[in-house]
């Protein structure tokens, strides 16, 4: 963990009261005040950019039973997301997320999990926008 001021609000999601990726989704967004996210992996990215019911100076994300959202957002629920994204992409993406459909059936590649989880990095310490200054804690 990378030091920071103990001033910073706390966000808390916890891996116990969800088992799959709409559960995460709901899980997530009851932090969120005034403001519900659906699930699409690019608007998580512009909600932690703030001005989405998130705390606007930086904040941390401590996840609890990370280790059980780990498990739940693998290998099986990345497919199931990438099917879905399979049958609305743009024909020009259709190749390489069938690429990545059999790279997650062969366990091989980023889960859903990893996936998320580098979302939320890239808005903290060494992130390409850390100055969101999100820090993620798994727990």
């Amino acid at each position: 963990m990378t030091s920071r001021g103990d001033d910073l609000p706390v966000l808390v999601i916890d891996g116990a009261n969800f088992s799959d990726f709409a559960g995460f989704t709901r899980e997530f967004s009851r932090l969120l005040d005034n403001y519900t996210w659906h699930g699409n992996l690019d608007a998580f990215n512009d909600v932690l950019r703030g001005g989405f019911g998130t705390p606007e100076s930086g904040w941390i994300l401590r996840w609890l039973n990370s280790n059980a959202s780990r498990v739940a957002l693998g290998y099986d629920a990345a497919i199931e997301r990438l099917n879905q994204l399979l049958l609305t992409c743009h024909p020009s993406n259709r190749s390489t997320i069938a690429a990545r459909i059999a790279a997650a059936e062969r366990r091989e590649g980023p889960t859903l999990f990893d996936e998320i989880v580098g979302i939320i990095r890239a808005h903290g310490p060494g992130g390409d926008e850390s100055e969101d200054g999100i820090f993620l804690e798994l727990a």
